[in-house]
């Protein structure tokens, strides 16, 4: 067993899913995996329950009944990942648009320079790492980041991004419970709460390249969750 916990939300990823696993295991510090699938019709929870014969006790599965949303899949997740005693989970898509090679440099960030939180940033000091985006969804992202630090005064410059690795002492820390939002804005809202908390974020410049396969789960619901939510995130104040 790893001391770290992958956790790869998935739904209707058949063309990525066993790509994405091979790949994280390749890589020289060992990581166990765990896919959250929301009853995928594609079939992509048979293609991982099929490779959990070839990584036992490294890939596991979750089936969740319907799609319920990112954020209460990566809550799942947490859950599971702090009931088997991981020390660090990482959040991670299955698309390829997070770099697997960049795992070993999130885990670095928390358990030798002394993050509490580690987030794969596309925007370190405004550097915008983004490959394949169209503009205006590069704009709508890029802004909507500095929206959320301009709002809350979070010193983040990647609020949005989803490549990020907790320590489980800020999971445990975090009542996932009150979590309030499922979409982008569940991204939001975690980094804050941990904020909130004085935990530290330490932010790893990585490069964003755009799904080639399967198709994006972005709405306009889930933008328009983001952006007000934020409002009423910093307006109201959420329970810890």
């Amino acid at each position: 067993m790893s001391d770290t916990l992958v956790i790869i939300p998935t739904y209707n990823e058949k063309e990525n899913i066993e790509a994405i696993i091979r790949a994280v295991f390749k890589e020289e510090k060992i990581f166990d995996i765990l896919v959250v699938d929301d009853t995928s019709p594609d079939g992509t929870s048979i293609i991982v329950e099929k490779l959990i014969v070839a990584f036992p006790n490294r890939l596991f599965i979750e089936k969740r009944t319907g799609k319920s949303g990112l954020g209460t899949a990566y809550i799942h997740g947490f859950k599971w990942a702090l009931a088997r005693k991981y020390e660090y989970i990482v959040e991670m898509d299955a698309d390829f648009s997070h770099n697997p090679k960049d795992l070993i440099r999130l885990y670095n960030a928390c358990a030798l320079e002394g993050g509490d939180v580690s987030v794969g940033s596309r925007y370190v000091n405004n550097q915008v790492n983004v490959v394949n985006w169209d503009m205006k969804r590069l704009l709508l992202s890029y802004f909507a980041s500095k929206y959320v630090r301009i709002i809350t005064r979070i010193p983040v410059f990647d609020t949005t991004a989803g490549f990020v690795c907790w320590k489980r002492n800020v999971l445990e820390t975090i009542n996932l419970d009150k979590i309030k939002f499922i979409g982008y804005a569940f991204q939001i809202e975690m980094k804050f709460k941990a904020w909130k908390h004085k935990f530290s974020i330490k932010e790893v410049s990585v490069v964003f390249t755009d799904r080639d396969l399967g198709t994006s789960k972005m709405s306009g619901n889930i933008i328009s969750e983001a952006l007000f939510g934020v409002i009423k995130m910093k307006l109201k104040g959420l329970p810890k």
